[in-house]
């Protein structure tokens, strides 16, 4: 028996259609695995993208190689814009930790961000995962927005807690960094035994 869609990811559906120039921008977006070959595009990518933080091109080319089964490239007419990096946490697999997401300005509003994550969490590598692990800065708003509508969307609870303080382990270099926790929650099509209690 075929089932219909699940109810989540309608949502999201119906989120990006409620979006003015939504579906225009999209449907013509290739969402895929990165390669060792995007990651130049990555690196200008994030460059683009500030407050986010710029990795080495070297980093990037990691992300894009060792970590292209847990990360998602978003690409319009050959250019890239979007970028999702994440890995499943060595003691916790059940966890998926998204280092950083990364939207160019002329897609912005329309729900990429998610669009990237989901996507991930969507493939077989992520069998087994009941937990979406984030850190933002008190500043970045967007992905505040983006990870709690995420919540949303996953019907999981959610909390924000400190990781990395700025004067402890940072240097006084850099803004705290807050770790979202999003779940557990039940990826569409999964058996619940996965699913936390």
């Amino acid at each position: 028996m075929q089932c219909s869609k699940n109810r989540k990811f309608v949502s999201i559906e119906r989120e990006l259609q409620d979006r003015k120039f939504a579906v225009e921008l999209l449907n013509d977006v290739v969402i895929r695995p990165p390669c060792v070959t995007d990651g130049a595009s990555v690196n200008a990518l994030i460059a683009r993208c500030p407050p986010l933080d710029r990795n080495s091109l070297y980093c990037n080319l990691l992300q894009c190689t060792h970590f292209s089964a847990t990360s998602a490239l978003a690409e319009q007419e050959g250019k890239v814009i979007g970028f999702a990096s994440g890995y499943r946490l060595p003691d916790e697999p059940e966890t998926l930790f998204i280092w950083q997401v990364a939207v160019d300005r002329i897609a912005r509003g329309r729900a990429l961000g998610k669009r990237l994550i989901f996507d991930i969490l969507s493939r077989p590598v992520c069998t087994g995962v009941s937990m979406l692990k984030t850190t933002v800065t008190q500043s970045n708003a967007a992905s505040q927005a983006m990870f709690d509508k995420t919540a949303a969307v996953l019907d999981a609870p959610h909390r924000r807690t400190l990781l990395f303080d700025r004067d402890r382990h940072l240097g006084g270099s850099h803004s705290s960094e807050f770790l979202i926790s999003i779940g557990p929650f039940q990826i569409p099509g999964r058996d619940k035994s996965n699913r936390r209690k």
